[in-house]
């Protein structure tokens, strides 16, 4: 692994202040719209292409969501993304990344870095994307093997709901635990405990 610059995390309010200053800067919509990856729609259109939707209606964001994916990401020592997917109803639609496979994402790749926070912003391109509440095309939604695998590299609102229940992102072992508890619940003659 690469050595990290010296850095110090910012707050959120003071990230996402410099992302609306560099939206602005580049005539992009300032006004953030943010979505996890449950709200991605990735389509094929019937010229074999892939397209990007996204939805809010079916997987709606708690209130602060965005908040608490930034303070979870702020505990890693890798680099947090802000990432513009594209625009809807002139306003951004924004992710939060985290990895350290964004280290070596340099300008030439779209991203402005901000090494003194380890963090970069990627303000994408002037695309339009569609907002859409349809759950037959939210259900047939591409999960594997998507175009933009940046994007592989986002919170899920399960992790949100997690630190939002249990103040942390459950292990693999809590949730084969939680399963098996709801299924035995419904054995009959049983309660849940």
């Amino acid at each position: 692994m690469p050595t990290l610059p010296p850095f110090t995390r910012p707050t959120f309010e003071a990230a996402l202040t410099e992302w609306e200053r560099i939206l602005t800067g580049r005539n992009l919509p300032a006004d953030v719209i943010w979505i996890f990856d449950e709200n991605l729609i990735f389509e094929r259109a019937e010229t074999g292409d892939t397209q990007i939707a996204f939805q809010r209606a079916l997987t709606p964001l708690p209130p602060g969501a965005e908040r608490i994916a930034f303070n979870y990401f702020s505990d890693f020592e890798a680099r947090i993304v802000f990432y513009r997917v594209g625009s809807c109803r002139n306003q951004s639609v924004c992710m939060m990344l985290c990895d350290s496979w964004f280290e070596g994402k340099e300008e030439r790749d779209g991203f402005q870095r901000r090494d003194d926070w380890l963090m970069s912003f990627y303000p994408g391109q002037p695309v339009e994307l569609e907002e859409t509440a349809d759950e037959a095309r939210w259900k047939k939604r591409l999960v594997r093997d998507r175009p933009l695998h940046d994007l592989d590299f986002s919170m899920t609102l399960r992790a949100v709901h997690e630190i939002l229940a249990h103040g942390r992102v459950l292990t693999s072992y809590e949730h084969y635990a939680l399963r098996l508890l709801h299924s035995w619940s419904k054995l009959p003659g049983q309660r849940a405990p």
